[in-house]
């Protein structure tokens, strides 16, 4: 467990914000996990993030160890798109849960993943998720990003938190839009009844942005991307749904019945940008649409 002992020298500062400043190699919203976990002591009592120093305020971090993982490595072939010693970019395919859960322990790209980087992989999220900053949902396709260690997943979480990583998808959905581009701002939460879906009517709702373009247009069906702004669960196919236009194959959003034969939903996460958390440039990635995809495109044009 690594400790640190720091007097405050500032007055009326979040405490927050002075220490993401003052411990360089931890990020603002690492902070604010360790303080909600009360491992950070001001004066030898736990208190909330933005609680304001003063000077001379005794400030005690323990920062725990990554705890060990438990989860068995499995040869499973990975879509590589990028990789380099801090982050590794791979092309989710369809059908696969990103991390280990109830009733998916196994063949989980986690088990890819760490049969592939070994020991190299982030603890910040614990056994059941390392390397893991974002998830997209078992049928949605396409970019996803791991890191290698726990100073690049800090510093990419705080990005994913400002919004400032780039994430642009591309879907089809159902009807004809009727404009060429919009937003969708609707507070997204956990649904009030099925606590399975997300809902933008929720008692314990958090903002949520979408902006959506139109690409093509096949009558009946829209051919549309869509760029986060935020990042909540199942977020483009609740608002999509919301506005009239659930995503084509979507059975919990949408129409149970799909005249396609897709086994899920056409989403892919076609792009990801981000700031390289040790070059400091900005780069993006492009994961290549699946072939389903492609095809379902040819006959919607036909």
């Amino acid at each position: 467990m690594a400790e640190y002992h720091l007097i405050s020298n500032t007055d009326n500062e979040r405490i927050d914000k002075f220490l993401s400043r003052e411990l360089t190699d931890i990020s603002r919203s690492y902070v604010q996990k360790l303080l909600k976990e009360q491992h950070i002591l001001v004066n030898g009592k736990p208190v909330k993030a933005n609680y304001k120093l003063s000077q001379e305020d005794s400030i005690e971090v323990s920062v725990p160890e990554s705890e060990p993982l438990d989860i068995v490595p499995e040869d499973i072939p990975l879509d590589i798109i990028y990789e380099d010693n801090d982050i590794l970019v791979v092309n989710k395919p369809k059908g696969m849960v990103v991390h280990p859960a109830p009733g998916h322990y196994s063949h989980t790209l986690v088990n890819a993943v760490l049969f592939h980087c070994g020991k190299d992989l982030s603890g910040i999220n614990g056994v059941i998720r390392p390397g893991i900053v974002h998830r997209i949902d078992m049928d949605t396709t396409g970019s996803l990003l791991i890191c290698k260690n726990d100073r690049a997943h800090q510093i990419l979480a705080e990005q994913l938190k400002e919004h400032s990583i780039t994430r642009r998808y591309q879907a089809i959905v159902i009807g004809n839009l009727k404009d060429d581009q919009g937003t969708v701002n609707a507070p997204i939460g956990r649904h009030p009844t099925d606590r399975k879906k997300m809902s933008t009517r929720s008692n314990s709702s958090r903002p949520a942005v979408t902006h959506y373009r139109v690409l093509e247009r096949f009558g009946d069906y829209t051919y549309i991307e869509c760029e986060l702004e935020t990042g909540r669960t199942h977020q483009i196919r609740v608002h999509m749904s919301s506005i009239g236009h659930p995503i084509l194959g979507d059975k919990v959003y949408g129409p149970v019945k799909c005249p396609f034969k897709l086994e899920g939903q056409t989403l892919h996460a076609k792009t990801l940008g981000i700031i390289h958390p040790s070059t400091g440039e900005y780069m993006e990635f492009d994961a290549p649409l699946p072939e389903y995809f492609l095809k379902l495109l040819e006959r919607l044009r036909k």
